[in-house]
């Protein structure tokens, strides 16, 4: 007999188009492999994942930069087609914030988490996250945010140069704005040029201290608050390798233990009063050895995964089973279990791990979205390189004209030759 209640299908709503979101794989295989009906709302049209044997239908999703009318329009719709109760579950900070806002709405279609008020967008909001962290005792990094482009280069000289620049809500920013959620900044012209795209951004910039890395600085804690508040399945991870380098997602990760963090993770979401999935982001100090919070995110990170202990309970799982009244197993951690996104980090994927490893995208039970990962990264690489090389050539520009020759009692001769790349 099953631990899940299978009669309860599973809908995970993505807004972001990024075709390579490989948590989205993860969530489809974690609960369609427990025999639950997963049905995906989002963008796949290019993407491996509609290649998992345990997708069960694929929904379109609302448009992008959609208000959140929009966004309960499509999943009313997706409620009406499967005419029974669901497990709602947003994958990225977009769909949870809307799912925050919409929770009375989308009741009794959806079953979610009770969260108190707009707690998600709150905690999702970086300005925000850095009060509710004093107010909780959990160290975060110096954060101002200022109200002008001249404030925004004073302060950067005052938190001391280099700083770390973040727009307050990152999932604003427009597609093609060529704007990151997080950059460093070496110098107060830089902040001030950054502060002037404001309006762009459509949320606040804030500028943070830069914490100096020491040896393993990067953490991050998975975890499921339960409907009585406990904190339930994951645990705490460091990432060993980051896409891009230095600030990006985890490429390679691996499970650790730490009481620290877990304590940190226990205090904030007691003090917070969260329920549900949650992905936190640790900075540790080079010189004070403290864990500083970076990010609240709360939906699952990419990487959940990793923390499938040994009853294969993982965060997602906990989430269904919990909100279809169902017990969670009691399982064993498993500390050394390494996690490997495959086109970020391919020799990594190659060497033996000794303690585990968790896949993103390669299954022995689901082939088909590992092929097909490899043949779209093969043309986006191809298609990068191009890009790459037409810039060069742009950038380069046609040769300078030959020179003017002058001959004794001739003619000026302009000898113009066209170039291309």
């Amino acid at each position: 007999m099953s631990l899940f209640d299978t009669r309860v299908p599973a809908v995970l709503l993505r807004i972001d188009r990024n075709p390579f979101h490989h948590g989205t794989l993860g969530a489809v295989r974690s609960l369609g492999r427990a025999g639950v009906d997963v049905h995906l709302v989002a963008d796949c049209t290019a993407s491996p994942v509609r290649a998992s044997r345990f997708l069960t239908r694929l929904h379109p999703p609302p448009p992008p930069g959609a208000a959140p009318a929009d966004i309960a329009v499509a999943l009313r719709r997706v409620a009406a087609g499967i005419a029974r109760p669901a497990v709602l579950i947003p994958l990225d900070d977009a769909g949870a914030v809307a799912v925050g806002r919409l929770g009375a709405e989308l009741s009794p279609a959806y079953l979610l988490p009770q969260q108190p008020g707009s707690l998600p967008e709150r905690v999702a909001d970086k300005a925000e996250l850095a009060a509710m962290c004093a107010a909780a005792g959990v160290p975060h990094p110096r954060t101002v945010v200022p109200d002008s482009a001249s404030e925004a280069a004073a302060e950067a000289w005052r938190l001391g140069l280099p700083v770390i620049a973040k727009w307050s809500r990152p999932w604003l920013l427009p597609p093609d704005s060529g704007l990151r959620s997080t950059v460093v900044i070496r110098s107060a012209q830089q902040a001030r040029e950054l502060y002037a795209r404001t309006a762009e951004a459509g949320s606040r910039l804030l500028l943070q201290e830069f914490l100096p890395p020491g040896p393993d600085p990067d953490w991050f804690f998975h975890g499921y608050v339960d409907r009585a508040g406990a904190l339930r399945a994951g645990g705490p991870g460091v990432k060993h390798l980051s896409w891009p380098r230095g600030a990006g997602l985890t490429a390679v990760g691996r499970w650790t233990l730490n009481p620290q963090v877990r304590a940190l993770a226990e205090r904030l979401v007691s003090g917070l009063g969260y329920r549900g999935i949650l992905d936190l982001d640790f900075r540790r100090c080079a010189t004070t050895g403290r864990y500083h919070l970076l990010d609240f995110n709360p939906r699952p990170g990419a990487q959940f995964r990793l923390f499938t202990d040994t009853a294969d309970l993982d965060v997602v799982r906990a989430l269904h089973l919990d909100l279809t009244h169902r017990p969670l197993p009691e399982g064993s951690q498993r500390p050394g279990r390494l996690f490997v996104v495959e086109n970020y980090a391919p020799l990594t994927a190659l060497r033996p791990a000794w303690n585990g490893r968790e896949s993103a995208w390669h299954a022995r039970d689901d082939r088909l979205p590992g092929w097909a990962m490899w043949a779209l990264w093969t043309r986006h690489v191809a298609h990068r390189v191009l890009d790459r090389l037409r810039r060069l050539c742009r950038r380069s520009g046609p040769p300078a004209d030959a020179r003017v020759v002058r001959q004794a009692n001739a003619p000026v001769i302009d000898d113009e030759r066209a170039s291309s790349c």
